[in-house]
């Protein structure tokens, strides 16, 4: 198996040698039109074990790599995910009321990095991203959190509105960051278990999000520009949330 210090894992075989290794993918490419045993073997590999697959041109893995990649590469996370109701009910168990965050498409990697450093000075137990359009866990988003992302949990969820429905089963209280909040972050009792959703850094929160949270909060802002940048933003919400905790 040949592997860059990125974690990159070049050509079918290899890829599929580390898949049955029980590797953690965060995505394979595969170019246009791969065809043969191991491209089919390779794809049934993906399907069944929900790896996100996309399927590019050559351009786009030749730029990736001048080696023999025989039309397929794979980027191995370099840390593994983990699953968001196991960390809920240890932190049940420890006496604890859970504090989760959710970013809701964040693409950025260099918030991505910011946003894990802020979270784990604030105690958040864990970060939730959803396994497609969204950032993920890389060499550069470690380097960028300082090496958060090395410690603080990360769980990927296929569906970010299912996994909201089951944070409720917990009695975990959803509370959407946004501009379009009727509530200022300072006026919610965020003491209790919780679930902070942030938005994009373009679109902000989705409409989907927006109507299934049970609440959604705003900062308050008294400056001519009415926006925030998200790290910036989810840093001001979770000082508050922690900052309830701590006097609760």
């Amino acid at each position: 198996m040949e592997t860059s210090q990125n974690n990159i894992v070049f050509g079918l075989r290899a890829i599929i040698e580390a898949i049955l290794a029980e590797k953690t993918f965060d995505k394979i490419f595969l170019k246009q039109g791969t065809t043969g045993d191991l491209a089919s073997e390779l794809q049934a590999l993906v399907k069944e074990r929900d790896i996100p697959l996309k399927i590019v041109p050559q351009a786009k893995l030749d730029g990736i790599t001048r080696k023999n990649h025989q039309g397929a590469i794979g980027f191995i996370v370099p840390v593994a995910y983990q699953n968001f109701e196991e960390i809920i009910t240890h932190a049940f168990e420890q006496g604890k009321d859970p504090l989760l965050l959710v970013l809701d498409e964040i693409t950025d990697v260099r918030n991505f990095g910011a946003i894990a450093r802020t979270a784990l000075c604030m105690g958040v137990d864990a970060i939730i991203i959803p396994a497609n359009g969204s950032v993920s866990i890389t060499p550069d988003a470690i380097k960028t959190s300082a090496g958060a992302l090395l410690t603080i949990p990360v769980c990927k969820v296929k569906s970010l509105p299912v996994a909201i429905e089951k944070m409720r089963e917990y009695s975990l209280l959803v509370i959407g960051c946004t501009e379009k909040g009727v509530d200022s972050i300072h006026d919610l009792d965020m003491a209790g278990p919780l679930a902070i959703v942030m938005g994009s850094e373009e679109k902000g929160l989705s409409p989907t999000i927006l109507r299934i949270a049970d609440k959604l909060a705003s900062i308050p802002i008294s400056g001519p520009v009415q926006s925030l940048n998200v790290s910036v933003a989810t840093g001001m919400i979770l000082y508050e949330a922690a900052k309830q905790k701590k006097t609760k």
